[in-house]
């Protein structure tokens, strides 16, 4: 672990801090409201332990506890965690090694794992990041969620703290300075207007697949900006030699 965060730069590992303790807030929201809404203790836990998975957790428990069966909240929860087919492909290069390995990296795929291993060009890189945010989102998450679950009924109306705003708001946070680049701001302000204008008219998770569209926007780089990313990155190597 020691030699995971020595690879990694300062300001990299203060977002990954900072989306743990959303992610604290958020599973402790998440355990709260599964045992207060009439849930086994054992469900939440087995959840976060088996599925790992924020918001496919909340759509699963949501169709449950408004009446669903079993098999509609299995569906519900599959449809929401395909986004994270195609971000499985773009970080394929970090899950190398043996079979349990890959496996174990699998699990760890989140939409926050993707994002930072996404940010690195270095190999070595992008397997520290992936494997040290990954991990720490699972004891974080888990904890959080068993520490919800029990205190159940004490915590109460979660929305009134404003617990589930929190996680949002430090990914839109670390989103930010992406959209200085103009190809990323036109792909993500589609995606959030498909997203947002089929949301009353489709089920839950589907509008976030669909603002996928978006990338259909963005366009391809210019000559300009792939010289100027070589030249980056051909700075970055001769700088580490």
């Amino acid at each position: 672990m020691r030699s995971l965060i020595r690879t990694l730069e300062r300001a990299t590992l203060r977002d990954i801090a900072l989306v743990c303790l959303a992610d604290a807030l958020v599973g402790a929201s998440f355990g709260a409201i599964s045992v207060s809404g009439g849930l086994p203790l054992w469900v939440p836990i087995a959840l976060s332990v088996l599925v790992f998975a924020g918001g496919s957790q909340f759509a699963a428990v949501g169709v449950v506890l408004s009446g669903g069966g079993a098999l509609a909240a299995v569906a519900t929860g599959l449809v929401l965690n395909a986004r994270l087919l195609p971000f499985g492909f773009t970080v394929a290069d970090v899950l190398d090694g043996p079979r349990w390995r890959r496996l174990a990296g699998a699990q760890l795929l989140t939409d926050e794992t993707a994002a930072f291993a996404l940010q690195q060009s270095e190999p070595r890189r992008r397997r520290a990041v992936y494997w040290l945010c990954g991990i720490a989102l699972f004891v974080v998450w888990n904890i959080s969620v068993l520490l919800g679950a029990l205190a159940g009924g004490l915590i109460g109306d979660t929305d009134a703290l404003g617990l589930d705003a929190a996680f949002p708001a430090v990914l839109l946070a670390l989103v930010l300075p992406s959209l200085a680049d103009r190809r990323t701001r036109t792909a993500a302000v589609v995606g959030a207007a498909v997203a947002v204008a089929a949301t009353p008219f489709v089920p839950a998770g589907l509008p976030v697949l669909l603002a996928l569209v978006g990338l259909l926007f963005a366009g391809r780089p210019t000559a300009e900006a792939a010289a100027d990313e070589q030249n980056a990155a051909n700075g970055k190597k001769e700088a580490v030699r």
